[in-house]
């Protein structure tokens, strides 16, 4: 019988993602006015048009940074479980600790302290309960975006990577180290360690105990999306995420990249979205966010749609 071949793929690491929200301005005032990121999109979920997506990041929302959220103020709140990502890790430059763990006291953010593989980590929640991360970091570009008393000396640079919660962390560390193609490095108290090549998002932490699944809705992440280098090297990923077993979605324009979507076994939904052409394709870069953009195809129902969202502003907070 002729051996069957499967292809080997790498993922440069995370591209970005996605979570819900609740409040829209309160979903703003956290990630734009508490850490600092740039809001580099204002654009509606492609799939429901009457909610937001908002897209925030370093100053061009380059992929390994993109925090974006789906906000609706209806619907029960979500819990943090099995197939989701538990916690979201940001990185900042090296010595910025004091400083963020001294604004978030100051903005009433409850803050702890952790270690994890020789790392001290700040955790704390937005103002819908979800679990996020900041560490210190050497690597990797700094942001060049400024926001108030945040400059490029402190600001976060993008995601230091995220803890992976499963209903089965062997299927889903099978599926980082032999379809995704990150590295397992290690184990500490209880999780295990995978790196991906790129310089943010990887470095990816899955709890290896299995947990109960989560429940979507806001103060959880939707899916984690991973890099894809282009169009072509997506339609590699999709060939391979099939021989592997799984079923990948059709390629979907997304705008700003195209993505695929599929469930790996722990129940995580993982995304494979391209690096380009990025945010700057329908705005300056130096107005990216100021205004509502619709893809083409929703443009004749630009009238309806900005009736129906509720208003914003990217303010310093009080």
């Amino acid at each position: 019988m002729k051996a069957v071949t499967i292809m080997a793929k790498r993922t440069a690491g995370i591209h970005h993602i996605t979570a819900y929200a609740g409040d829209v301005q309160a979903n703003v005032d956290f990630y734009a006015g508490i850490l600092g990121l740039r809001l580099v999109k204002r654009t509606v979920n492609f799939d429901a048009p009457e909610m937001y997506h908002l897209y925030f990041g370093n100053e061009t929302g380059s992929p390994g940074t993109a925090m974006t959220f789906f906000p609706y103020d209806w619907g029960r709140k979500g819990r943090i479980g099995g197939g989701q990502v538990g916690y979201t890790t940001f990185a900042v430059p090296p010595g910025a600790l004091p400083f963020w763990e001294n604004r978030l006291e100051r903005y009433s953010v409850p803050v702890s302290r952790t270690e994890r593989f020789g790392e001290t980590l700040l955790r704390f929640r937005d103002r819908d309960g979800l679990r996020l991360e900041l560490v210190a970091r050497g690597e990797g570009p700094r942001s060049k975006w400024s926001f108030g008393e945040i400059t490029p000396d402190n600001a976060i640079m993008g995601f230091g990577g995220a803890v992976l919660y499963s209903t089965a962390p062997a299927m889903t560390m099978h599926a980082l180290e032999h379809v995704m193609g990150l590295e397992r490095i290690g184990e500490d108290g209880g999780m295990v360690r995978f790196r991906a090549s790129a310089g943010l998002g990887n470095l990816i932490d899955v709890h290896a105990q299995a947990l109960g699944r989560g429940r979507g809705g806001p103060g959880t992440v939707h899916h984690i999306a991973w890099r894809a280098a282009d169009r072509e090297d997506q339609e590699e990923w999709r060939a391979c995420v099939a021989e592997h077993g799984f079923h990948p979605t059709p390629i979907v324009d997304r705008n700003y990249f195209t993505s695929l979507y599929f469930r790996e076994k722990g129940g995580i939904l993982f995304e494979i979205a391209t690096d380009p052409p990025g945010f700057a394709r329908d705005e300056p870069p130096e107005a990216l966010g100021e205004k509502l953009m619709l893809p083409e195809w929703y443009e004749p129902c630009r009238e309806r749609i900005e009736r129906a969202l509720p208003p914003f502003e990217v303010r310093l907070p009080d």
